[in-house]
């Protein structure tokens, strides 16, 4: 008989603020903390925004003061996020040690790689340690080092389905029974090498971010972070923890089709949210509200569309919608971890997140997009759809917990 898994604690840091109670309000207020970019020279740019976090970084993990001092700030986030994620799960340090952590990232300490990049082309001598911080497993070691873990560590990069990946492969370890409890995270941070390669691509918005809008025009960059614990239902039930949802379903797919377009058809992200839906053992009719991808990308948006009305049919057009980018920018690897955290809290709190900056439909895009902050609904089973470069496709359905 296969396992339940259940989310005992969570984390996230993103432009909205630090943990889980300043962004709940952001993001059910429809609060956007998109802004002058301030961590790099954006002069040159064509666009000069995005989504930076300017929280306090520091935490109460047992990283020590002088270790901590020298972390890239990729590392900062995630151990920030752990943090939180840990503390709310009622583990700070109890965690089994051969606990397992899955990470997800698109840029692991690439900050650090482009600093010891220009200290060379300066012809000044580089740290050799910005080089061990570009490598995508180190924020997971150092998070690994932090809760004196055993465990093993799974670094994922997979573009920006990496933190639902990370969080499908956790809830598939606990389900299987390899693992009782698990580590999952995405987290991403803003890079000036990653904002001028989507400044290049024109990808980026010159106005806002705008989902499903007709008049849409590119993307918001973000960064941060999110962390959950997952473990298996009688686990958690037998240490009395507070479970917090239940994750019910993942799916993954790939497109094979462009490095950077996605399959029109949406054929890919069609067969992840299928997938999910039926390892959730329920039916699209079920679902109550999709987190969407939605980049503002005119061919991203689109897709996804296309990709829900194959999956849902005549209820593509009626089940509420929202993608929650245009709030915090696209955290590319910590994108699915943290609008995974965004989802529970969704349907938590009965509120359905807003579409900021949505006004004009899109005949493309015949979708029950939410547009306005403070609407409520009964939100039982929720999808939360995360999609990449590459084709990466994943999914992954949400189930309220009602205490059984």
């Amino acid at each position: 008989m296969k396992k339940r898994a259940v989310i005992t604690g969570v984390g996230i840091l993103t432009a909205l603020g630090a943990g889980l109670e300043a962004n709940l309000s952001g993001i059910t207020q429809g609060r956007s903390a998109v802004s002058g970019i301030t961590a790099f020279d954006v002069s040159g740019y064509r666009v000069t925004t995005g989504g930076e976090v300017r929280s306090d970084l520091a935490c109460g993990l047992n990283a020590g003061a002088k270790a901590a001092g020298r972390y890239d700030r990729a590392t900062r986030l995630l151990l920030k996020a752990a943090s939180e994620a840990v503390e709310r799960a009622g583990l700070k340090n109890t965690m089994a040690e051969n606990t397992p952590i899955f990470a997800g990232t698109t840029l692991g300490g690439m900050i650090g790689g482009t600093a010891y990049h220009r200290a060379l082309v300066a012809g000044r001598k580089a740290k050799p340690s910005l080089v061990m911080d570009y490598l995508s497993h180190v924020q997971a070691a150092r998070l690994r080092d932090a809760l004196g873990l055993t465990g093993a560590i799974h670094a994922v990069s997979n573009a920006c389905a990496s933190g639902a990946n990370a969080i499908g492969f956790a809830f598939r370890d606990i389900r299987s029974g390899e693992a009782d409890c698990a580590i999952a995270a995405g987290y991403d941070t803003m890079s000036e090498f990653t904002y001028a390669g989507f400044n290049s691509l024109q990808a980026l918005s010159p106005t806002v971010c705008r989902p499903f809008d007709r008049n849409r025009d590119g993307l918001a960059l973000g960064e941060g972070a999110a962390v959950l614990i997952i473990e298996e239902l009688d686990r958690a039930r037998a240490r009395n923890g507070r479970i917090i949802a239940e994750i019910s379903g993942y799916g993954e797919s790939s497109d094979s089709f462009h490095i950077t377009r996605p399959d029109p058809s949406g054929a890919g992200a069609a067969a992840a949210m299928e997938m999910a839906i039926d390892c959730a053992g329920t039916s699209p009719t079920q679902i109550d509200y999709i987190n969407a991808h939605g980049t503002g990308t005119p061919p991203n948006d689109m897709m996804e569309a296309a990709a829900i009305h194959t999956v849902f049919g005549p209820y593509g057009e009626r089940v509420p919608v929202s993608s929650t980018k245009p709030m915090t920018g696209h955290l590319l690897g910590g994108a699915g971890a943290v609008e995974a955290v965004f989802t529970v809290m969704a349907m938590n709190s009965g509120v359905l997140l807003p579409n900021l900056n949505y006004s004009a439909r899109d005949p493309a895009c015949e979708l029950n997009v939410i547009d306005k902050p403070g609407q409520r609904a009964d939100i039982k089973f929720a999808l939360s759809n995360s999609f990449g470069f590459g084709g990466a496709n994943a999914a992954l359905v949400f189930k309220r917990w009602a205490g059984r």
